[in-house]
């Protein structure tokens, strides 16, 4: 048992956590954000499993696994192929399973529950014998899989000058399967085609099954959500409580948290911010649309398969650290828009590199460029999170409803790189960079949309004799 679970403290131990700025409530809080990171940490390694075993899938479209026996195993004709890398059940599914999420308020047995699932469907995806089968497995297991990422977003133990770093860190595991997912679909595929008479690409969904092993540990995470937790509390889970609501300004059970679910799901999708954060953060995901054709795009430089494989995982591997290092810097200094606009700008630089010269050595820092894109995606990511920070249910839907929206970038970018646009990919390039260019400019609108919000809040609590400030908006 955890000591975010055990019972009641004493009302000195209480008292404690209240006191805003004693050294007793500073060591306090240094030492339950430790914790909470430690307990927390598993999520890391389990995104790096769940995006590998969906990545590794994905890559077939573009590599050697469609030529090692899947068309002909499963018999797909036609557009058959294309049709299994469609990502209709995890779009569907986010929004409903961050509302049962909210409800039940219980991660460490819901998400532990959804991956051992989704790692008995992924190992049967490499029993399948025709298109039918096949769909209907990666159909489920895009239903059960999303559960993880917005759940992730969910677990808001995190104040908001906290939030960005984590989930720079929780992404970094999106960043590291582009870096090395290509590379271990490369070696299951050239060395484990006939073992114990199994085709290579079956092989590839029973390693990813192995993950469950891994997946279980998930219950180490917070058992509860903040707003689950009881009121007769530990001074560590009074104070974990006491943090999100000096960070909101408010606490989640008070008159913002109304209605239920639903009324969470009606406040989500009747704010024109939601869908303004979705359409741009989906725009971003066309620009980043690369990633998946990153072998075929590295290609280009001219070298063997396997140097241009070993080629693939540096770029990525500096975005990583990209990621890492703007995220907490924009922590740092509360901002938010310009970071992640000068990343993205900095990957419009890429673009045109790539589209101006052939040259290896520039098209290949231009990879570096289009790839640290990742860091001010991963402050978008941040933003979100900052910006509907309440009430609880609300919360819910929003965060799943612009993910959710954001997959259908994914679908659409299916169609930006076309094969007979290469080597050079002049239009992919431009249809990047205007998709780029949308996201800084609907993201700056944003921030002035802030902005004007932020001082209504200052004219309010003027007029009213406020004297502390509350909740304000990240820009």
């Amino acid at each position: 048992m955890s000591d975010l679970e055990k019972p009641r403290a004493s009302e000195e131990e209480v008292n404690v956590a209240h006191e805003q700025h004693s050294p007793e409530r500073r060591a306090l809080e240094k030492k339950l954000v430790r914790k909470i990171d430690m307990r927390m940490s598993i999520l890391i390694v389990i995104y790096i499993l769940n995006y590998d075993s969906r990545g590794i899938f994905h890559s077939f479209s573009a590599r050697a696994a469609r030529k090692r026996g899947l068309e002909r195993d499963l018999h797909l004709t036609g557009e058959q192929f294309p049709t299994l890398l469609s990502v209709i059940g995890y779009i569907i599914m986010q929004i409903p399973s961050n509302m049962f999420l909210n409800t039940i308020g219980r991660p460490s047995i819901y998400l532990p529950g959804c991956m051992i699932i989704w790692g008995t469907i992924s190992c049967l995806t490499g029993v399948t014998k025709n298109f039918v089968g096949a769909l209907l497995t990666r159909f489920f297991l895009g239903f059960v899989e999303a559960a993880f990422f917005p759940c992730s977003t969910l677990l808001q133990w995190y104040k908001r000058d906290e939030i960005g770093l984590r989930t720079a860190i929780l992404y970094c595991g999106n960043i590291i399967s582009n870096a090395f997912g290509s590379l271990m679909a490369s070696g299951i595929l050239a060395n484990m085609d006939g073992k114990l008479g199994h085709a290579a690409w079956r092989w590839l969904f029973y390693i990813g099954s192995f993950d469950n092993f891994h997946r279980n540990r998930c219950h180490f995470c917070p058992a509860r959500l903040p707003h689950h937790v009881q009121m007769v509390v530990t001074r560590e889970r009074e104070l974990a409580l006491l943090r999100m609501e000096e960070d909101a300004g408010v606490g989640d059970q008070d008159e913002t948290e109304q209605g239920g679910p639903l009324h969470g799901l009606y406040l989500a999708v009747t704010d024109w911010r939601v869908w303004w954060l979705a359409f741009a953060l989906t725009s971003q995901v066309v620009a980043l649309s690369f990633n998946a054709f990153f072998p075929t795009l590295t290609a280009t430089l001219g070298f063997s398969p396997t140097v241009t494989l070993l080629l693939c995982a540096p770029p990525f591997a500096v975005s990583a650290a990209a990621a890492f290092l703007l995220a907490r810097y924009s922590s740092q200094v509360g901002e938010r828009c310009f970071h992640m606009n000068l990343s993205f700008g900095l990957g419009i630089v890429g673009f045109i590199i790539s589209i101006s010269t052939m040259n290896t050595a520039a098209r290949y820092v231009s990879f570096f460029l289009q790839a640290q894109q990742y860091a001010g995606f991963v402050v978008l990511y941040a933003w979100m999170s900052n910006t509907f920070a309440r009430p609880p249910s609300k919360r819910a839907v929003a965060l799943a409803l612009i993910n959710a929206w954001s997959q259908l970038g994914n679908v659409a970018g299916e169609y930006v790189w076309p094969s007979n646009w290469g080597p050079t990919y002049h239009n992919s390039y431009a249809i990047c960079i205007a998709c780029s260019g949308t996201t800084m400019v609907m993201c700056f609108i944003f921030r002035l949309v802030l902005v004007s919000e932020n001082k209504r809040l200052d004219k309010e609590e003027e007029e009213q004799g406020v004297k502390t400030k509350g909740f304000r908006y990240i820009l």
